[in-house]
């Protein structure tokens, strides 16, 4: 199984996990203890909007939940049966599943899928063109904004 949480404004997947279960200790849980690590380093997860459907119980569960609101994130669930409500987890999920494991499958240990995880997300995030964002990259769009925070405080 894998989880990823995927930040909305640049696409970039902030936190993932591979895990041989579905508990929400094991997977969830771990991808967005490590979104809100990249968070806190890049501003704060506070009033950060947390999005997840109904898809997964783990999502919704009270360990889940808890860890969401001490993060100072804000959660939101989609309508139940509605898969356009989280359509950018939806478009994460298939091209990890078009571009690397219907690709180079059989992994053969969690361990191994999990190391090609790794290189993936590295990849998607700093050289997969997206065409949501004009052709660019994550780590571009994410570096433009950056240039415009530091030049508009300068400016003031």
């Amino acid at each position: 199984y894998v989880a990823f949480v995927t930040d909305a404004f640049a696409r970039r997947i902030v936190g993932w996990a591979v895990a041989r279960t579905m508990r929400t200790e094991d997977l969830p849980l771990q991808a967005l203890e490590q979104a809100v690590m990249w968070a806190r380093c890049h501003g704060g997860a506070d009033g950060c909007v947390h999005h997840c459907d109904h898809g997964s119980q783990q999502y919704i569960s009270l360990v889940y939940s808890t860890h969401v609101a001490d993060a100072g994130m804000l959660p939101s669930t989609g309508t139940v049966g509605d898969s356009y409500d989280n359509a950018l987890a939806e478009r994460t999920n298939n091209s990890y599943k078009r571009e690397l494991v219907w690709v180079n499958r059989p992994y053969r240990t969690v361990d191994e899928l999990e190391y090609a995880t790794m290189r993936w997300v590295a990849w998607y995030n700093s050289e997969r063109l997206h065409a949501s964002l004009g052709y660019r990259t994550p780590q571009d769009v994410e570096n433009e904004y950056y240039r415009q925070q530091a030049a508009q405080a300068v400016s003031q």
